[in-house]
């Protein structure tokens, strides 16, 4: 990470002061510039600066996004789409001025297809409010990134979270998705179909575009059936690497546990802290299984095996819903938990993944760089697919707490990449992670480059993400 990839790129002045006006003349007091509207749009979940936009569309409609889209695209004005903003590498930040198109008022889901496990909505839905409609009809959207993040958000950043290990990431779940382009119409990329071989997979290409080729105004995604029992535990080991080795093993035997975090030492000990809990204060698992009450009484005895055989103490696993809730109540808070360790100083979240084999390597090879760098940081991880996260505590009022922790994030990025891994399993690029993208995948970003530039040639779609135009 450095700051020096937010900066701010050249203002189109002429452009956004005409656009800012027929904008206004057009959407009234649906359109707001005031600051205190404005700051609440740019990105404020990380040190990187906020950079705010000059103005903020509340939409209603696809026909309000196209002709927002007209509007800018005649004058050359950015346009960056803003969900509930809880992303975490500058995603939402205005680094070139322009509009934000703010999507809180798009959030009816439009059709859902039982039969079909499948549902079209909004984009400014949220995966809570999603779930909250689906309860009667006997299905979910298993994608939990954490935060309660909006659907198009979460597709934009190609999310995933605590159930990946089972149900997959993002790019596993959207079907298809409409989007407005830069000359403001509104394409589909695909129909309901399961599977289709017509042509470029346009769907993958804007899940995981962070915004930077079109706007998204529907997504169509796949359900899960709600699970008949679902069962959770904890479980405590010596080291980490006897956590990894007990999660290797349950992924190689097929057990399909649907989620399985890492928590270490210091992580455990915020949310005792936190949230009012007594785990012992070492390596942790959180699991969660789902199934019927046999298969999950099955996987449960399975995976207690395995902790045993890796030296981890007793698996202590419930049925009870409350119960449940509370402990992934306590994982979710992780994140406010490690604040709380230390509320003077500024708070950096950062991601990586690598093959599960290497898991332990990295994780471990992170600690001894955390520690012999005197470093406040602590460790949880998606255990299951090999992405975990750091939370480092770091002074940002001086440069050599800033200097020290973006040093350490290009330390812990070149370990995940030595290990054929990635810079970010879930976080995205945003305006953090450019220098990494560049050597992870070489040349192909210049092929992204040349995509972004077929599709956006004016660079109107949440410009200075990704990569820099050349």
């Amino acid at each position: 990470m450095a700051l020096k990839d937010a900066k701010s790129g050249t203002r189109n002045e002429t452009g956004i002061t005409a656009a800012l006006a027929v904008l206004k003349q057009s959407f009234g007091e649906r359109f707001q510039t005031g600051e205190a509207f404005r700051a609440q749009h740019a990105h404020t979940t990380t040190y990187i600066p906020a950079q705010l936009p000059d103005g903020v569309l509340f939409a209603e409609s696809a026909d309000d996004v196209k002709a927002a889209v007209k509007i800018c695209a005649e004058h050359k004005v950015p346009v960056i789409g803003f969900g509930t903003g809880s992303s975490l590498e500058g995603q939402v930040n205005a680094p070139n001025g322009g509009i934000s198109i703010d999507f809180s008022r798009m959030n009816r889901v439009l059709e859902v297809n039982a039969e079909d496990l499948d549902c079209t909505v909004e984009p400014g839905v949220t995966r809570e409010e999603l779930n909250t409609y689906l309860r009667d009809t006997g299905l979910f959207f298993p994608i939990d990134p954490g935060a309660n993040a909006s659907i198009g958000g979460m597709t934009s950043t190609r999310a995933s979270g605590t159930n990946a290990v089972r149900y997959g990431t993002m790019k596993d779940n959207v079907l298809a998705v409409t989007a407005v382009t830069a000359n403001g119409e509104e394409i589909r990329t695909a129909r309901r179909a399961r599977k289709s071989s017509a042509g470029y997979d346009m769907t993958r290409l804007f899940v995981g575009a962070e915004g930077t080729l079109g706007i998204l105004t529907s997504v169509t995604l796949r359900l899960q059936g709600i699970p008949q029992k679902i069962g959770g535990g904890v479980c405590a080991f010596p080291t980490v690497r006897a956590a990894c080795d007990a999660v290797i093993m349950t992924i190689q035997m097929g057990i399909p546990v649907a989620r399985i975090e890492l928590l270490d030492a210091l992580q455990i000990r915020a949310c005792n802290a936190y949230s009012k809990l007594n785990y012992e204060e070492t390596p942790t698992l959180f699991l969660e299984f789902h199934g019927t009450d046999e298969t999950v009484a099955l996987q449960s005895e399975q995976f207690a095996e395995i902790a045993s055989e890796c030296g981890g103490g007793a698996f202590s696993w419930t049925v009870n819903a409350e119960e449940r809730s509370r402990l992934w109540k306590a994982r979710h808070d992780a994140y406010w938990a490690s604040r709380a360790l230390a509320p003077e100083l500024a708070a950096l979240s950062t991601d990586v993944c690598v093959p599960i084999s290497r898991l332990a390597d990295c994780i471990g090879e992170t600690q001894i760089d955390i520690e012999e760098h005197g470093l406040l940081a602590m460790i949880v991880g998606h255990a299951g697919d090999g992405n975990f996260h750091v939370l480092l505590l770091f002074d940002d009022e001086t440069e050599e707490g800033i200097a020290a922790a973006e040093a350490f994030v290009g330390r812990l990025n070149a370990r995940a990449l030595a290990m054929d891994g990635t810079c970010t399993g879930e976080h995205g690029i945003g305006q953090g992670k450019m220098a990494f993208l560049e050597e992870e995948l070489g040349g192909t970003v210049e092929l992204m480059r040349q995509v972004k530039k077929a599709l956006d040639p004016d660079d109107i779609f949440n410009p200075g993400k990704i990569f820099h135009r050349t």
